[in-house]
């Protein structure tokens, strides 16, 4: 039999139930590839259930640095879930290897002769070895993960050092999850050729970069960012933003001279209240966000076009996942694009940030609620779930001490004392951005009817068609004024030939490299922009102008930015050609190459003629 051999570039795909606690297990392997000094990326794939049915969790080793997700079966299956192993077996590449529970005899018929079965009774050990069923379950993983160990050569200091950080301040367990580790190692190293083909060796290609997840970037970069009031209704993948920005509030914004909280978290009956006690802490001065994801946001437009009007600020963080409706709750997509950027009725347009690395979801995060404040307006955080609950290699993050908030246009008591004239929708600057007061900043001045009725410039309701034009283009003056303010486009140039461009935002980032890589070795030399906002800089109808053939790469069926960029760029459709993606897995850099080269060749056929 053909045995696969590779060092340090291959997939692990580790086949579990929801709910038996293999997530910890999966994230600590992941971790000790991280820690041996190898780039890894982790894809959990799990079920909108609460517990109960098959997950998988895809780890990707790649010395190249190639970090999206890998087209192509893995290398090896750890093949814990009755249910799922016939898929398991026949996921395998040929000459890989699947590690798999022999407390219980596969059936024949499952048997392939291409690959390699790695049999182990992790059930029977368990058994002999813990008398208690939950220890049984949650020791049956780490068995697995030591068993690996020494499988692929994992220095095994590396995973005890990972058992005792993670346990830090609960020392009774660090113990016991080192000898479920000891007692996979040892009889792996006894019962099988050790290492196998694949395997591991140290390298240091990591830096300072850590490991970590969007959601988790995301809370805590809202923390920095200054927020104080979250309205906040649970729903996949978005729940955890706001669990963690409540850990971290818990470390960091208590008043240690009284012991009270210096913020305030609301769980509303449902998403437009959510959004409600957003807006009310942004009309009061407060920095103020939620989070949902797509049904959310459905909920969420008419509250969206009242703070547009009204202009008001307030930060939402919307953690796409797939549609319509309730769609695939577990999956991912950049399907809410158009929504965001245009939500609710009527003439209005919404800023958008897109980062594409946990460092940029903390960096835009914090930012937001400067440009909020700034702008006074909504800003909408744009992250997906793959982005949001997988972990990533990051950069690690900064912050400037120094930093000042920018509040914006807000006028105090003094301020108003020497007014001659205040007017809420006057643009006394020209840049559209009005002066604003908050609640109760002076005893009888600077007095306003929030609405969002029609008004004139002093905040007056009007029905007159010449004072509703001059709010709108002042408005819409607002955003093209707004624009140096957002994140830059990231311009990557590879060749100066500039016959070919891709586009594409968002979690798109981590497949690019290898699509590039892969296209080049196909002799065709591309050059990258990453949009990192809305509106759209000028440097993306630039680009874009610049190159023959240009492909937005997207996550969604509709191609969105696709239709975006037409629609505020007055860009021909037909200059672009769409590479889109929409199954819910993340996007992979084979997809990309090889739609980027399909289209490629019937464009040369259709030029021959």
């Amino acid at each position: 039999m053909t045995l696969f051999q590779s060092i340090n570039e291959f997939v692990v795909r580790f086949a579990n139930t929801n709910g038996t606690g293999s997530a910890s297990a999966n994230n600590m392997f992941a971790k000790a590839i991280m820690r041996m000094g190898l780039p890894v990326s982790a894809k959990n794939i799990f079920p909108s259930n609460i517990q109960g049915m098959p997950t998988w969790f895809e780890v990707r080793i790649s010395e190249k640095g190639f970090l999206g997700r890998r087209d192509g079966a893995p290398e090896l299956v750890v093949a814990m879930n009755a249910q799922s192993i016939e898929e398991d077996i026949q996921s395998v590449q040929p000459g890989g290897f699947l590690l798999y529970d022999s407390s219980r005899i596969l059936p024949q018929r499952l048997m392939r002769k291409e690959i390699n079965f790695l049999g182990m009774p992790i059930s029977d050990i368990c058994r002999a070895e813990y008398s208690d069923p939950r220890q049984r379950q949650l020791f049956k993983n780490v068995i697995y993960v030591g068993a690996l160990a020494a499988l692929l050569d994992i220095d095994f200091q590396v995973l005890k050092d990972l058992v005792s950080d993670q346990f830090k301040g609960k020392d009774k367990l660090i113990r016991p999850n080192i000898y479920a580790l000891e007692l996979g190692f040892e009889f792996a190293n006894k019962q099988f050729s050790c290492p196998l083909p694949i395997c591991v060796e140290r390298r240091d290609l990591i830096g300072d970069r850590i490991l970590v997840d969007g959601n988790t970037a995301s809370g805590l970069g809202a923390v920095y960012g200054g927020a104080t009031v979250v309205g906040w209704y649970p729903i996949t993948p978005s729940t955890s933003v706001i669990e963690k920005f409540a850990s971290y509030c818990q470390r960091l914004r208590i008043d240690p001279a009284n012991g009270q909280k210096n913020y305030a978290i609301v769980q509303a009956e449902d998403e437009l209240s959510a959004i409600g006690i957003a807006m009310g802490g942004g009309w009061n001065g407060a920095r103020a966000f939620t989070a949902t994801s797509g049904p959310g946001i459905s909920l969420m437009t008419e509250f969206l076009g009242l703070a547009y009007f009204a202009e008001i600020p307030l930060v939402l963080m919307n953690v796409q996942r797939a549609g319509p409706s309730t769609g695939m709750p577990t999956r991912t997509q950049q399907s809410d694009m158009l929504t965001c950027a245009y939500a609710s009725h009527g003439d209005s347009k919404q800023v958008l940030l897109i980062p594409s690395t946990p460092k940029e979801c903390f960096d835009f995060s914090a930012q937001a609620f400067d440009l909020a404040d700034r702008l006074q307006t909504p800003i909408i955080v744009m992250t997906d779930l793959d982005m949001g609950m997988n972990i990533h290699l990051s950069d690690p993050f900064g912050w400037d001490d120094k930093h000042e908030y920018d509040l914006g246009k807000v006028l105090d008591a003094d301020d108003l004392e020497k007014a001659s004239d205040f007017g809420r929708y006057l643009d006394v600057d020209g840049d559209g951005v009005c002066y604003r007061t908050l609640p109760g900043t002076h005893p009888n001045k600077g007095a306003f009817f929030t609405r969002g009725t029609s008004h004139n410039e002093y905040a007056a309701y009007t029905e007159k068609g010449e004072d509703y034009i001059k709010n709108m283009e002042r408005l819409e003056h607002k955003f093209a004024m707004g624009v140096k303010r957002l994140p830059a486009p990231e311009i990557t140039i590879n060749t100066k030939a500039k016959r070919v461009g891709l586009v594409y935002y968002g979690s798109t980032d981590e497949a690019i490299p290898e699509a590039v890589s892969l296209l080049c070795e196909q002799g065709v030399k591309v050059n990258t922009l990453r949009i990192r906002a809305f509106p759209f800089s000028p440097q993306v109808a630039s680009f874009i102008s610049e190159h023959d053939s240009v492909f937005v790469v997207e996550q969604n069926r509709d191609g969105q930015v696709k239709k975006l960029l037409c629609n505020e760029l007055t860009i021909d459709p037909a200059s672009m050609c769409a590479v889109l993606h929409y199954d819910g897995l993340a996007i992979t850099g084979q997809f990309i190459a090889e739609s980027v080269q399909a289209q490629l060749s019937v464009q040369t056929d259709q030029a021959a003629g």
